[in-house]
């Protein structure tokens, strides 16, 4: 049996992993955080650098990028230590503070992800109207929501220990040094789960409607454009169109579902039912819930040539010898 402190009372068992296992595991989380960061970074220089992209719309992507980025850099590189050693070595202190961090970045990341749909409903809606609703101050308060919400409900629940109330002999019986897992209470289990479902129900909705509309709008144009065309090469058309509406637009839905559905169900699980889901398997899904946030930037970014145009720009470092900022990217 081997502990994460050998001299110290009360220290949690540490899995003897083989050296292989160990060197695998290193290697594929830090290209995971190095994923996160390098594709988030991008986005914010892409955006931030050329004015063409100064867009209400793509301040909401960098945003995302941002709070995307800043799991990256502060939480995901912890995050692997403890994952990979099966000990948390950086003090209690330090490990609510990493968890509020972990919980603001992500939960700052959802709610992006949702204003980006409503962006998106309104400009495909509603499209003559969209300039002078969806503004730059407009963008600016959907960020500040996002930002301030999840920094103060994070802190003010984890922080301050107000998600274990009432459950004190569970987590004595469950706590030991160097361990960092955070247990909630029914209460906070279910507020945690309804900030999760209820973003996701709304964009579920919203890019619905999109998709209706969207589809509509491809058979009102092929209707106007190949009156004189055969019904068969018709409904063909009109089915890759809808298609490639579907795939486009459901994407960011599906990823979105698929990456973070496992982590909120086991958790709801967990509280009701003395936390059943063995720590191995509940760590794979925490980081299957991270893998998100390194897919973000190839859903919202890498699907527009203009993101490829300006990565080009940034990579070849062209940006620092010529003023590249003015540049068209459409």
């Amino acid at each position: 049996v081997q502990y994460c402190f050998e001299n110290i009372n009360g220290s949690c068992y540490k899995t003897p992993w083989s050296s292989g296992i160990r060197i695998t595991s290193y290697v594929v989380l830090g290209f995971l955080t190095i994923l996160t960061l390098g594709g988030n970074l991008m986005v914010m220089i892409s955006i931030a650098y050329f004015k063409q992209l100064h867009s209400p719309t793509n301040f909401l992507i960098a945003s995302l990028a941002c709070a995307d980025f800043c799991l990256g850099l502060t939480v995901l590189p912890f995050s692997s230590i403890r994952s990979v050693e099966t000990c948390w070595y950086f003090g209690e202190t330090f490990c609510r503070f990493h968890s509020c961090l972990d919980a603001s970045f992500c939960y700052s990341s959802i709610f992006h992800l949702c204003f980006i749909s409503v962006d998106r409903y309104v400009a495909v809606t509603d499209p003559l109207i969209y300039p002078i609703k969806f503004t730059v101050p407009v963008s600016g308060i959907f960020i500040a929501i996002a930002w301030t919400f999840s920094l103060v409900y994070s802190f003010s629940v984890i922080f301050i220990g107000a998600n274990d109330k009432g459950i004190q002999e569970l987590v004595n019986a469950l706590s030991c040094v160097g361990s960092c897992q955070l247990v909630f209470n029914k209460t906070w289990v279910v507020v945690s789960s309804l900030l999760y479902f209820i973003p996701f129900f709304t964009m579920i909705a919203l890019y619905s409607k999109i998709f209706a509309v969207a589809k509509r709008q491809a058979r009102m144009i092929e209707i106007m454009s190949n009156k004189t065309q055969s019904s068969d090469n018709y409904s063909d058309r009109v089915g890759r169109r809808e298609r490639k509406a579907a795939k486009t637009l459901g994407i960011a839905v599906i990823a979105f579902l698929v990456c973070w559905s496992p982590f909120f169900i086991s958790v709801i699980i967990d509280a009701f039912l003395n936390f059943i889901t063995p720590p191995l398997v509940f760590d794979m899904i925490v980081w299957f819930t991270y893998s998100n946030s390194a897919i973000n930037p190839l859903i919202y970014s890498l699907f527009y040539p203009w993101f490829r145009k300006a990565m080009k720009v940034i990579v070849s470092c062209k940006m620092f010898w010529l003023d590249c900022s003015t540049m068209n990217l459409f």
